[in-house]
């Protein structure tokens, strides 16, 4: 999955699709053009510090700095470089691992970009991946809190929560245009992905899912997306058909 993706959904709009009792850190904007290291909207469950036995998660809007950071890094620069984590060694690789294992994240996205180079040409044409029938494309993420010890404990820049999208081979129909795609959380698998008394991976393993190939619709967009200044609807239009 290449580094772009729309999420335009208004906090009305998140707050009602997935049962959220406490918002956060709302979206500042709806963005049509999501990069490596911006702020995405995402949807977390976590239990009150110090929590009885028998309390209750509260599900919470957040913004996620998109790009993992392990809670080991030195710093935070390499966030950049992880805002996927392969599903095949998600649960296995030291940076994702114990992310994996408790604190799973939902991100709501209108679709995302891919690039695809044509055979025999040097010019990449984005293309726009998203569902068909207009539903929410919830994609798998992990998410991690990283301290920045440089700076004073009350500094409100000294924690950063940072997270990676789960991403797996690509269907047939997708694998023309890249070789990896998103991986999804169907709707009634929601509660037990964001549950954090669920720590075993392989449970959350069997959670994930990919979007069924025929709800999937792909189609080519301008250049405009490439420039990661660049933002609004019109970045989600279709291209006329050659001909057209």
């Amino acid at each position: 999955m290449c580094g772009r993706y729309a999420a335009s959904a208004d906090v009305d709009q998140l707050v009602e699709e997935f049962e959220i009792d406490e918002v956060t850190e709302a979206p500042e904007a709806p963005s049509w053009n999501l990069a490596p290291t911006d702020p995405v909207p995402a949807v977390v469950e976590r239990l009150p510090k110090d929590a009885e036995p028998d309390a209750v998660a509260v599900r919470k809007l957040v913004q996620l700095r998109w790009g993992l950071v392990p809670s080991w890094s030195k710093d935070a620069r390499g966030g950049a470089r992880m805002i996927n984590a392969r599903f095949e060694t998600v649960d296995t690789k030291p940076a994702y691992r114990k992310a994996f294992a408790s604190r799973r994240c939902l991100l709501p996205a209108d679709g995302y970009y891919e690039w695809y180079t044509q055979e025999g040409s040097k010019k990449k044409q984005p293309y726009f991946i998203h569902r068909g029938d207009g539903d929410l494309l919830v994609m798998a993420g992990i998410y991690e809190f990283w301290r920045d010890d440089s700076l004073p404990a009350g500094d409100p820049g000294a924690w950063v929560t940072s997270c990676s999208i789960i991403t797996t081979s690509a269907t047939d129909a997708l694998g023309r245009i890249h070789d990896r795609m998103p991986m999804i959380i169907r709707r009634e698998a929601w509660d037990a992905w964001l549950d954090p008394r669920q720590t075993d991976p392989d449970t959350a393993r069997s959670l994930l899912g990919v979007t069924d190939a025929e709800l999937l619709e792909a189609y080519a967009v301008g250049p405009a997306v490439g420039n990661v200044r660049a933002d609004g609807p019109e970045l989600v239009m279709q291209l006329p058909e050659a001909g057209a």
